[in-house]
Parts: C-alpha cells; sequence; structure tokens
C-alpha cells in the first residue's frame, strides 16, 4: 500500500473533523467527559482497530485521548489510516 500524497492527506483530512497532518502522521486529541468516558471510548474503538488490524499510537490523560496514526510498513500515511480515523470518529461520535 503507497503512503499517499501531501495533496491527497489535505483532501481526506476535510472530511475529518479535528485531524490534522504532523510529519508521517495524522492526528487528533479527543476531549471527552471525564477519565471513564475516556476509557470507554478506547474500549469500545479496540474491536473495530483490531478487526482492521491497524493499531493507532494513543495515550490518555484523564478526559483526553491523543491518536497518532501512521502505516509505520511504509513510513507514512496511507488510505488505512484515513479509513481508521473515520472509524475513530464514528465510535466517538457514539459516545
Amino acid at each position: 500500500m503507497p503512503s499517499l500524497t501531501d495533496a491527497q492527506i489535505e483532501e481526506a483530512l476535510e472530511s475529518l473533523n479535528g485531524w490534522s497532518h504532523d510529519g508521517d502522521a495524522i492526528v487528533k486529541s479527543f476531549q471527552l467527559a471525564d477519565f471513564r468516558a475516556a476509557l470507554d471510548f478506547m474500549n469500545r474503538a479496540a474491536g473495530p482497530i483490531e478487526e482492521m488490524d491497524h493499531h493507532p499510537e494513543w495515550t490518555n490523560v484523564y478526559d483526553r485521548v491523543d491518536i497518532r496514526l501512521s502505516s509505520h510498513d511504509v513510513g507514512g500515511i496511507t488510505d488505512r489510516d484515513i479509513r481508521l480515523a473515520t472509524v475513530l470518529e464514528r465510535v466517538a461520535a457514539a459516545s
């Protein structure tokens, strides 16, 4: 799977609220109601993440989950990252 060009990344990010391009990754910080809501978001996202077999770099601090998506096997951003960001948006919207 080839890396996306900068233009392709920027175009894809137009439909992903709050995501930005940061080097070889796309990133977003999800702000949730509290610690329990942040953990619930991560737990609900775990199933779809496993199904995609494409795992994010993510951290949780209290009510915030910071996510960094990159396809390390190709050294950049691929359609897989965009698809996972879309899935994470759907999971967050269901919160």
